[in-house]
Protein backbone atom coordinates (compact mmCIF):
# COMPACT_ATOMS: atom_id res chain seq x y z
CA UNK A 1 0.00 0.00 0.00
CA UNK A 2 0.87 3.45 -0.73
CA UNK A 3 2.11 6.09 1.57
CA UNK A 4 -0.65 8.33 -0.56
CA UNK A 5 -3.04 5.99 0.64
CA UNK A 6 -1.61 5.32 3.94
CA UNK A 7 -1.49 9.11 4.51
CA UNK A 8 -5.56 9.45 3.59
CA UNK A 9 -6.49 6.59 4.89
CA UNK A 10 -8.71 6.30 2.26
CA UNK A 11 -7.57 2.71 0.36
CA UNK A 12 -9.66 0.61 -2.08
CA UNK A 13 -10.91 -2.06 0.42
CA UNK A 14 -12.16 -5.28 -0.56
CA UNK A 15 -14.40 -7.52 2.07
CA UNK A 16 -14.31 -11.03 1.01
CA UNK A 17 -17.47 -13.46 2.72
CA UNK A 18 -20.52 -11.49 3.23
CA UNK A 19 -22.13 -13.00 6.03
CA UNK A 20 -22.68 -11.86 9.77
CA UNK A 21 -19.48 -10.58 9.81
CA UNK A 22 -18.49 -9.33 6.60
CA UNK A 23 -21.55 -7.18 5.62
CA UNK A 24 -21.94 -4.89 8.00
CA UNK A 25 -18.06 -4.85 8.06
CA UNK A 26 -18.26 -4.04 4.60
CA UNK A 27 -21.07 -1.17 4.96
CA UNK A 28 -18.87 0.77 7.96
CA UNK A 29 -16.32 0.94 5.79
CA UNK A 30 -18.23 2.34 2.57
CA UNK A 31 -18.90 5.44 4.94
CA UNK A 32 -15.33 6.24 4.74
CA UNK A 33 -14.14 4.88 1.43
CA UNK A 34 -14.79 2.88 -1.60
CA UNK A 35 -15.38 -0.60 -0.89
CA UNK A 36 -16.54 -3.61 -2.68
CA UNK A 37 -18.53 -6.44 -0.88
CA UNK A 38 -17.73 -9.91 -2.88
CA UNK A 39 -19.21 -13.44 -2.10
CA UNK A 40 -19.68 -16.37 -4.53
CA UNK A 41 -22.82 -16.42 -3.58
CA UNK A 42 -25.11 -15.15 -6.39
CA UNK A 43 -28.50 -15.40 -4.75
CA UNK A 44 -26.74 -13.31 -1.15
CA UNK A 45 -25.21 -10.97 -3.73
CA UNK A 46 -28.92 -10.05 -5.45
CA UNK A 47 -30.78 -9.93 -2.29
CA UNK A 48 -27.77 -7.20 -1.17
CA UNK A 49 -28.34 -5.46 -4.51
CA UNK A 50 -32.25 -5.32 -3.90
CA UNK A 51 -31.72 -3.52 -0.70
CA UNK A 52 -32.70 -6.35 1.52
CA UNK A 53 -30.47 -7.50 4.49
CA UNK A 54 -31.45 -10.84 5.35
CA UNK A 55 -28.91 -10.84 8.68
CA UNK A 56 -30.96 -7.98 9.97
CA UNK A 57 -27.86 -6.86 11.40
CA UNK A 58 -27.32 -3.43 9.86
CA UNK A 59 -31.61 -3.76 8.38
CA UNK A 60 -32.89 -2.94 4.55
CA UNK A 61 -33.00 0.75 4.59
CA UNK A 62 -28.92 0.82 5.50
CA UNK A 63 -28.40 -1.66 2.51
CA UNK A 64 -30.65 0.59 0.41
CA UNK A 65 -28.40 2.83 0.89
CA UNK A 66 -24.84 2.17 1.39
CA UNK A 67 -22.18 2.50 -1.58
CA UNK A 68 -20.96 -1.34 -0.82
CA UNK A 69 -20.35 -2.39 -4.53
CA UNK A 70 -22.00 -5.82 -3.96
CA UNK A 71 -20.80 -8.47 -6.28
CA UNK A 72 -19.64 -11.97 -7.29
CA UNK A 73 -17.45 -11.00 -10.38
CA UNK A 74 -13.81 -11.18 -9.19
CA UNK A 75 -12.45 -9.07 -12.19
CA UNK A 76 -13.67 -6.01 -9.23
CA UNK A 77 -11.08 -7.15 -7.28
CA UNK A 78 -7.88 -6.29 -9.56
CA UNK A 79 -7.38 -2.43 -8.05
CA UNK A 80 -7.93 -3.46 -4.55
CA UNK A 81 -5.59 -2.27 -1.95
CA UNK A 82 -7.15 -3.65 1.59
CA UNK A 83 -8.30 -6.99 1.26
CA UNK A 84 -10.30 -8.07 4.39
CA UNK A 85 -11.39 -11.98 4.24
CA UNK A 86 -14.60 -12.94 6.28
CA UNK A 87 -15.67 -15.94 5.16
CA UNK A 88 -16.67 -19.35 7.31
CA UNK A 89 -14.92 -21.76 9.54
CA UNK A 90 -16.86 -24.48 10.41
CA UNK A 91 -15.93 -28.17 11.31
CA UNK A 92 -16.09 -31.31 9.48
CA UNK A 93 -18.05 -34.32 10.78
CA UNK A 94 -15.02 -35.59 13.09
CA UNK A 95 -14.94 -32.10 14.91
CA UNK A 96 -12.15 -31.36 12.88
CA UNK A 97 -11.21 -27.81 11.27
CA UNK A 98 -12.82 -27.29 7.74
CA UNK A 99 -10.49 -24.85 5.95
CA UNK A 100 -11.93 -24.90 2.79
CA UNK A 101 -13.50 -21.79 2.45
CA UNK A 102 -10.59 -19.85 4.15
CA UNK A 103 -8.58 -21.56 1.60
CA UNK A 104 -10.55 -20.93 -1.43
CA UNK A 105 -11.09 -17.37 -0.10
CA UNK A 106 -7.55 -16.75 -0.16
CA UNK A 107 -6.65 -18.76 -3.65
CA UNK A 108 -9.39 -15.84 -5.07
CA UNK A 109 -7.73 -12.87 -3.23
CA UNK A 110 -4.62 -14.35 -4.61
CA UNK A 111 -5.71 -14.53 -8.31
CA UNK A 112 -6.18 -10.60 -7.94
CA UNK A 113 -3.18 -9.67 -5.55
CA UNK A 114 -0.59 -6.90 -6.20
CA UNK A 115 2.45 -5.39 -4.80
CA UNK A 116 1.96 -3.32 -1.99
CA UNK A 117 -1.35 -4.80 -0.92
CA UNK A 118 -2.44 -5.85 2.65
CA UNK A 119 -4.85 -9.16 3.61
CA UNK A 120 -6.21 -9.62 6.57
CA UNK A 121 -8.29 -12.16 8.08
CA UNK A 122 -10.92 -12.21 10.41
CA UNK A 123 -12.40 -15.53 9.99
CA UNK A 124 -12.22 -17.76 13.28
CA UNK A 125 -8.67 -20.50 12.92
CA UNK A 126 -6.48 -21.82 15.51
CA UNK A 127 -2.95 -20.68 15.94
CA UNK A 128 -0.83 -20.53 12.91
CA UNK A 129 -3.58 -21.00 10.00
CA UNK A 130 -2.66 -17.27 9.07
CA UNK A 131 0.83 -17.57 8.11
CA UNK A 132 1.00 -21.36 7.68
CA UNK A 133 -1.73 -21.98 5.58
CA UNK A 134 -3.24 -19.14 3.84
CA UNK A 135 -0.09 -17.34 3.02
CA UNK A 136 1.68 -19.80 1.00
CA UNK A 137 -1.58 -20.28 -0.67
CA UNK A 138 -1.64 -16.18 -1.34
CA UNK A 139 2.11 -17.05 -2.79
CA UNK A 140 1.84 -19.69 -4.67
CA UNK A 141 -1.63 -18.26 -6.71
CA UNK A 142 -0.28 -14.64 -6.83
CA UNK A 143 3.20 -15.39 -7.65
CA UNK A 144 4.30 -12.61 -5.50
CA UNK A 145 6.26 -13.04 -1.60
CA UNK A 146 5.01 -12.37 1.38
CA UNK A 147 6.41 -9.54 3.49
CA UNK A 148 8.42 -8.08 0.79
CA UNK A 149 5.56 -7.85 -2.06
CA UNK A 150 2.45 -7.98 -0.16
CA UNK A 151 1.82 -8.03 4.12
CA UNK A 152 -0.87 -10.29 6.04
CA UNK A 153 -2.03 -10.02 9.43
CA UNK A 154 -5.58 -11.02 11.64
CA UNK A 155 -7.79 -9.35 13.22
CA UNK A 156 -10.75 -11.85 14.93
CA UNK A 157 -14.34 -11.08 14.40
CA UNK A 158 -16.23 -10.09 17.87
CA UNK A 159 -19.70 -8.84 16.06
CA UNK A 160 -22.85 -10.77 18.37
CA UNK A 161 -25.10 -11.66 16.03
CA UNK A 162 -28.89 -10.08 16.87
CA UNK A 163 -27.25 -8.04 19.74
CA UNK A 164 -27.98 -4.06 19.33
CA UNK A 165 -26.19 -2.57 22.22
CA UNK A 166 -22.23 -4.34 21.18
CA UNK A 167 -22.09 -3.09 17.90
CA UNK A 168 -18.72 -3.26 15.44
CA UNK A 169 -18.50 0.09 16.23
CA UNK A 170 -18.29 -0.17 20.21
CA UNK A 171 -16.39 -3.54 20.49
CA UNK A 172 -12.48 -2.70 21.04
CA UNK A 173 -10.83 -4.37 17.90
CA UNK A 174 -7.42 -6.63 18.44
CA UNK A 175 -5.13 -6.38 15.17
CA UNK A 176 -2.33 -7.59 14.05
CA UNK A 177 -0.07 -7.84 11.32
CA UNK A 178 3.40 -10.00 10.00
CA UNK A 179 5.46 -7.03 11.25
CA UNK A 180 5.71 -3.53 13.01
CA UNK A 181 4.68 -1.90 9.69
CA UNK A 182 2.07 -4.12 8.70
CA UNK A 183 0.39 -3.90 11.93
CA UNK A 184 0.61 -0.25 11.64
CA UNK A 185 -1.32 0.05 8.69
CA UNK A 186 -4.12 -2.46 9.97
CA UNK A 187 -4.49 -0.70 13.15
CA UNK A 188 -4.91 2.87 10.68
CA UNK A 189 -7.56 1.30 8.77
CA UNK A 190 -9.21 -0.26 11.45
CA UNK A 191 -9.42 3.06 13.05
CA UNK A 192 -11.30 4.39 10.59
CA UNK A 193 -14.34 2.83 11.60
CA UNK A 194 -14.38 1.57 15.44
CA UNK A 195 -15.06 4.20 17.76
CA UNK A 196 -13.43 2.73 20.62
CA UNK A 197 -10.13 2.29 19.06
CA UNK A 198 -8.09 -1.23 18.94
CA UNK A 199 -5.90 -3.43 20.61
CA UNK A 200 -2.36 -4.08 18.89
CA UNK A 201 -1.85 -7.21 19.76
CA UNK A 202 2.32 -8.29 19.18
CA UNK A 203 1.82 -11.28 16.92
CA UNK A 204 -0.66 -12.60 14.76
CA UNK A 205 -0.74 -16.38 16.48
CA UNK A 206 -1.58 -14.09 19.82
CA UNK A 207 -4.55 -12.51 17.84
CA UNK A 208 -5.51 -15.79 16.43
CA UNK A 209 -5.14 -17.40 20.09
CA UNK A 210 -7.50 -14.60 21.71
CA UNK A 211 -10.52 -15.74 19.48
CA UNK A 212 -10.74 -18.94 20.19
CA UNK A 213 -9.64 -18.66 23.41
CA UNK A 214 -12.81 -15.86 24.64
CA UNK A 215 -15.10 -18.24 23.10
CA UNK A 216 -13.86 -21.60 24.74
CA UNK A 217 -13.96 -19.51 27.93
CA UNK A 218 -17.91 -18.62 27.44
CA UNK A 219 -18.56 -22.34 26.44
CA UNK A 220 -16.91 -23.71 29.35
CA UNK A 221 -18.52 -21.56 31.78
CA UNK A 222 -21.91 -22.32 29.84
CA UNK A 223 -21.00 -25.78 30.54
CA UNK A 224 -21.24 -25.26 34.16
CA UNK A 225 -24.38 -23.90 34.34
CA UNK A 226 -25.91 -26.53 32.04
CA UNK A 227 -24.40 -29.29 34.55
CA UNK A 228 -25.84 -27.62 37.27
CA UNK A 229 -28.73 -27.38 35.72
CA UNK A 230 -29.01 -31.09 35.29
CA UNK A 231 -28.26 -31.81 38.76
CA UNK A 232 -30.70 -29.00 40.20
CA UNK A 233 -33.47 -31.02 37.89
CA UNK A 234 -32.86 -34.25 39.82
CA UNK A 235 -32.88 -32.35 43.35
CA UNK A 236 -36.45 -30.71 41.80
CA UNK A 237 -34.28 -26.99 42.31
CA UNK A 238 -35.31 -24.49 39.63
CA UNK A 239 -31.58 -23.34 38.69
CA UNK A 240 -33.05 -19.88 37.68
CA UNK A 241 -33.89 -19.77 40.97
CA UNK A 242 -30.27 -20.17 42.51
CA UNK A 243 -28.84 -18.24 39.50
CA UNK A 244 -30.94 -15.11 40.66
CA UNK A 245 -30.35 -16.00 44.31
CA UNK A 246 -25.87 -16.35 43.47
CA UNK A 247 -25.76 -13.41 41.42
CA UNK A 248 -26.91 -10.72 44.37
CA UNK A 249 -23.00 -11.14 45.16
CA UNK A 250 -20.71 -8.97 43.38
CA UNK A 251 -18.31 -10.89 41.94
CA UNK A 252 -20.63 -13.61 40.14
CA UNK A 253 -20.13 -14.53 36.52
CA UNK A 254 -23.82 -14.06 35.11
CA UNK A 255 -23.85 -17.05 32.83
CA UNK A 256 -27.04 -18.89 32.18
CA UNK A 257 -27.97 -22.76 30.74
CA UNK A 258 -29.06 -23.31 27.34
CA UNK A 259 -28.26 -24.74 24.00
CA UNK A 260 -24.87 -23.84 22.84
CA UNK A 261 -24.92 -24.01 18.97
CA UNK A 262 -23.90 -21.67 16.05
CA UNK A 263 -21.13 -20.84 14.33
CA UNK A 264 -18.45 -19.43 17.26
CA UNK A 265 -19.09 -21.15 20.57
CA UNK A 266 -20.22 -24.30 19.32
CA UNK A 267 -17.17 -24.42 16.82
CA UNK A 268 -14.55 -22.76 17.86
CA UNK A 269 -13.42 -25.21 20.88
CA UNK A 270 -12.44 -27.78 18.42
CA UNK A 271 -10.46 -25.48 16.57
CA UNK A 272 -8.24 -24.80 19.57
CA UNK A 273 -8.70 -28.79 20.86
CA UNK A 274 -6.96 -29.73 17.15
CA UNK A 275 -4.33 -27.61 17.71
CA UNK A 276 -3.65 -28.92 20.81
CA UNK A 277 -3.59 -31.94 20.39
CA UNK A 278 -1.39 -31.76 17.20
CA UNK A 279 0.70 -30.33 19.62
CA UNK A 280 0.66 -33.72 21.93
CA UNK A 281 -2.03 -32.21 24.36
CA UNK A 282 -5.66 -33.56 25.28
CA UNK A 283 -7.68 -30.62 26.42
CA UNK A 284 -9.93 -32.56 29.16
CA UNK A 285 -11.37 -29.18 30.48
CA UNK A 286 -12.69 -28.16 26.75
CA UNK A 287 -13.33 -31.04 25.43
CA UNK A 288 -15.72 -31.94 28.67
CA UNK A 289 -16.92 -28.43 28.18
CA UNK A 290 -18.46 -29.39 24.55
CA UNK A 291 -19.46 -32.75 25.51
CA UNK A 292 -21.85 -31.23 28.31
CA UNK A 293 -22.67 -28.65 25.95
CA UNK A 294 -23.66 -30.77 22.96
CA UNK A 295 -26.00 -33.01 25.10
CA UNK A 296 -28.34 -30.08 26.18
CA UNK A 297 -30.90 -30.69 22.81
CA UNK A 298 -31.38 -34.55 24.20
CA UNK A 299 -31.66 -33.51 27.58
CA UNK A 300 -34.38 -30.65 26.96
CA UNK A 301 -36.02 -33.18 24.62
CA UNK A 302 -36.16 -35.92 27.29
CA UNK A 303 -37.53 -33.91 29.92
CA UNK A 304 -40.54 -32.89 27.59
CA UNK A 305 -40.73 -36.96 27.43
CA UNK A 306 -41.13 -37.30 31.01
CA UNK A 307 -43.54 -34.63 31.63
CA UNK A 308 -45.47 -35.85 29.12
CA UNK A 309 -45.62 -39.72 30.52
CA UNK A 310 -46.49 -37.85 33.81
CA UNK A 311 -49.82 -36.19 32.02
CA UNK A 312 -50.68 -39.68 30.63
CA UNK A 313 -50.17 -38.59 27.10
CA UNK A 314 -49.51 -41.36 24.43
CA UNK A 315 -45.87 -40.26 23.76
CA UNK A 316 -46.08 -41.12 20.39
CA UNK A 317 -49.24 -39.49 19.23
CA UNK A 318 -48.48 -36.08 21.24
CA UNK A 319 -48.64 -32.94 19.01
CA UNK A 320 -45.49 -31.28 20.28
CA UNK A 321 -44.57 -27.50 18.79
CA UNK A 322 -40.68 -26.12 19.00
CA UNK A 323 -40.61 -22.36 19.48
CA UNK A 324 -37.54 -21.20 17.79
CA UNK A 325 -34.96 -22.79 15.29
CA UNK A 326 -31.83 -20.07 15.22
CA UNK A 327 -29.04 -20.58 17.25
CA UNK A 328 -29.50 -18.02 19.78
CA UNK A 329 -33.13 -15.62 20.20
CA UNK A 330 -33.44 -12.66 17.82
CA UNK A 331 -31.38 -13.68 14.79
CA UNK A 332 -31.84 -15.26 11.75
CA UNK A 333 -28.69 -17.74 11.71
CA UNK A 334 -29.67 -21.33 11.88
CA UNK A 335 -26.23 -22.53 11.28
CA UNK A 336 -24.93 -25.42 13.66
CA UNK A 337 -28.32 -24.83 15.79
CA UNK A 338 -28.49 -27.53 18.84
CA UNK A 339 -32.90 -27.19 18.48
CA UNK A 340 -32.21 -29.76 16.14
CA UNK A 341 -30.63 -31.97 18.14
CA UNK A 342 -34.46 -31.59 20.15
CA UNK A 343 -35.78 -32.47 16.95
CA UNK A 344 -33.82 -35.37 16.20
CA UNK A 345 -34.37 -36.88 20.04
CA UNK A 346 -38.34 -36.22 19.57
CA UNK A 347 -37.87 -38.06 16.26
CA UNK A 348 -36.76 -41.00 17.95
CA UNK A 349 -39.75 -41.42 20.15
CA UNK A 350 -41.96 -41.58 17.05
CA UNK A 351 -42.77 -37.65 17.61
CA UNK A 352 -42.42 -35.31 14.78
CA UNK A 353 -42.58 -32.12 16.00
CA UNK A 354 -43.70 -28.55 14.52
CA UNK A 355 -41.45 -26.52 14.40
CA UNK A 356 -41.76 -22.44 14.60
CA UNK A 357 -39.58 -19.46 13.65
CA UNK A 358 -40.84 -16.34 12.45
CA UNK A 359 -37.26 -15.14 11.67
CA UNK A 360 -35.27 -18.34 10.28
CA UNK A 361 -35.41 -18.36 6.15
CA UNK A 362 -38.55 -21.03 5.38
CA UNK A 363 -36.14 -21.90 2.13
CA UNK A 364 -32.59 -22.24 4.36
CA UNK A 365 -34.84 -24.14 6.69
CA UNK A 366 -36.10 -26.64 4.22
CA UNK A 367 -32.92 -26.69 2.28
CA UNK A 368 -30.12 -27.43 5.46
CA UNK A 369 -32.57 -30.11 7.28
CA UNK A 370 -35.82 -30.80 5.62
CA UNK A 371 -38.03 -28.97 8.00
CA UNK A 372 -40.91 -27.27 6.68
CA UNK A 373 -41.67 -23.95 9.36
CA UNK A 374 -45.16 -23.98 10.50
CA UNK A 375 -46.76 -20.56 11.31
CA UNK A 376 -47.61 -19.87 14.96
CA UNK A 377 -51.64 -18.91 13.86
CA UNK A 378 -51.37 -22.58 12.36
CA UNK A 379 -50.64 -24.32 15.70
CA UNK A 380 -53.39 -26.14 17.51
CA UNK A 381 -53.69 -29.29 19.40
CA UNK A 382 -50.92 -28.79 21.28
CA UNK A 383 -49.80 -31.15 23.78
CA UNK A 384 -46.58 -29.62 24.59
CA UNK A 385 -45.10 -26.73 23.63
CA UNK A 386 -41.11 -26.02 23.64
CA UNK A 387 -39.62 -22.71 24.06
CA UNK A 388 -36.56 -24.00 22.64
CA UNK A 389 -35.38 -19.96 21.41
CA UNK A 390 -36.01 -16.50 23.47
CA UNK A 391 -36.74 -14.92 20.49
CA UNK A 392 -38.45 -11.61 21.69
CA UNK A 393 -42.10 -12.42 19.95
CA UNK A 394 -42.03 -15.51 21.89
CA UNK A 395 -40.96 -13.86 25.20
CA UNK A 396 -43.75 -12.03 25.05
CA UNK A 397 -46.68 -15.02 24.66
CA UNK A 398 -49.33 -14.58 26.94
CA UNK A 399 -52.17 -17.35 28.24
CA UNK A 400 -54.50 -16.05 25.53
CA UNK A 401 -51.45 -16.95 22.98
CA UNK A 402 -51.35 -20.27 24.73
CA UNK A 403 -54.67 -21.28 24.98
CA UNK A 404 -55.58 -20.61 21.26
CA UNK A 405 -52.91 -23.34 20.71
CA UNK A 406 -53.27 -25.62 23.46
CA UNK A 407 -55.25 -29.01 23.18
CA UNK A 408 -58.72 -27.91 25.34
CA UNK A 409 -59.36 -30.84 27.39
CA UNK A 410 -55.54 -31.16 29.24
CA UNK A 411 -53.01 -29.21 30.70
CA UNK A 412 -50.32 -28.24 28.19
CA UNK A 413 -46.98 -28.89 29.46
CA UNK A 414 -44.46 -25.54 28.86
CA UNK A 415 -40.78 -25.99 28.01
CA UNK A 416 -39.63 -23.08 28.87
CA UNK A 417 -35.49 -23.90 27.68
CA UNK A 418 -34.25 -20.20 28.75
CA UNK A 419 -37.06 -19.47 31.54
CA UNK A 420 -38.06 -16.16 29.28
CA UNK A 421 -41.61 -16.72 30.72
CA UNK A 422 -41.30 -17.70 34.16
CA UNK A 423 -43.14 -14.70 34.78
CA UNK A 424 -46.40 -15.45 33.34
CA UNK A 425 -49.53 -16.22 34.95
CA UNK A 426 -49.33 -20.11 34.44
CA UNK A 427 -52.91 -20.37 36.39
CA UNK A 428 -54.25 -24.62 35.47
CA UNK A 429 -53.53 -24.93 31.85
CA UNK A 430 -49.68 -25.13 32.29
CA UNK A 431 -47.44 -27.49 33.45
CA UNK A 432 -44.35 -25.27 33.32
CA UNK A 433 -40.59 -26.47 33.50
CA UNK A 434 -37.38 -24.36 32.38
CA UNK A 435 -33.61 -25.04 32.45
Amino acid sequence: MSQEILSNLKPNIAVVGLGYVGMPLAVAFAKKTKVIGFDTNVEKINRYQSGIDPTFEVGDEIIKNTTVEFTSDESTLDEVDFFIVAVPTPINQDKTPDLSPVEGASAVVGRHLHKGAIVVYESTVYPGVTEDICLPILEKVSGLTGGRDFKIGYSPERINPGDKVHRLENIKKIVSGMDEESLNEIAKVYEMIIQVGVHRAPSIKVAEAAKVVENSQRDINIAFMNELATVFERMGIATLDVLEAMNTKWNALNFRPGLVGGHCIGVDPYYFVYQAEKLGYHSPVIMAGRKINDGMGAFVADIAIKHMIKAGLVVRDANVAILGLTFKENCPDIRNTKVMDIVRRLREYGIQPMVCDPLADVQETKKMYSINLVDFNNLCNIDCCIVAVAHQVFCHLNMDDLKKINRPTQKMILIDVKGCNKKMSLEDIIDYWSL
